[in-house]
């Protein structure tokens, strides 16, 4: 595209629930362009149905796109396409995540614990290389959302890999710092989340906070 501003497209991957939703919804009513990615078609179709319901002038679109990111092949096609569209993304939120059931490290489920490895772990590595010349190309940014639950008890599966990934994401800071993209690694306030629920059931959610509202803070760190 030829433009001397390239336009405002967002990636954001597990856009079908929780702050992933709320911040491709605060993302489309600002203005941008949103690539929203889930495995869940249905929760995509409510975030677009939000957007569309609000009717603000100016407001983004998104584009749905039902594909889970442990899909190497179905990721690398998407990024192609956001290429040969745009030309690039000026944003990459990165929601995705397993979050495996509370368990002693002693009781860990097979099952769980390769899932989690794939998702929060295996499939950010992948994504980066991906994603990292799209951003370049529109001076773009990452966000990732750290929940810093390593070494607490029960936590082990999910604690110990996502704490992987915003290693990951640290070194990758740290590797850009001077030649971009920019990675902002942001810690989240409790929400009323389902994951949150898996993880706390009987709390009291009244006085959690809102996931739009949530999103509409982090999204002032850009």
């Amino acid at each position: 595209m030829n433009t001397s501003i390239p336009p405002r497209i967002a990636l954001v991957t597990g856009a079908s629930r929780g702050l992933g939703a709320a911040l491709a919804e605060q993302l489309a009513l600002r203005g941008w362009q949103v690539v929203a990615v889930a495995r869940t078609v249905g929760g995509l179709e409510e975030v677009d149905d939000r957007v569309r319901a609000a009717g603000l002038p100016g407001a983004g679109a998104l584009t749905l796109a039902p594909m889970d990111v442990n899909n190497e092949d179905a990721m690398r096609h998407l990024c192609r396409s956001v290429f040969d569209r745009w030309g690039g993304l000026g944003l990459w939120v990165h929601a995705a995540v397993h979050a495996a059931p509370l368990s002693p490290a002693g009781s860990l489920d097979g099952k769980d614990w390769e899932k989690s490895i794939a998702t929060n772990v295996r499939a950010t590595g992948l994504l980066i290389p991906m994603i990292e010349p799209l951003l370049r190309a529109h001076h773009g940014a990452a966000m990732f959302l750290e929940d810093p639950r390593a070494g607490e008890q029960f936590f082990g599966a999910y604690g110990a890999t996502k704490a992987a990934q915003i290693a990951l994401a640290r070194s990758w800071a740290a590797e850009n710092a001077r030649i971009g993209p920019r990675v902002i690694i942001a810690t989240p306030a409790p929400m009323p989340t389902a994951t949150r629920a898996r993880f706390f059931p009987g709390e009291d959610r009244s006085k959690l906070t809102d996931p739009r509202q949530e999103a509409a803070r982090l999204l002032a760190l850009l």
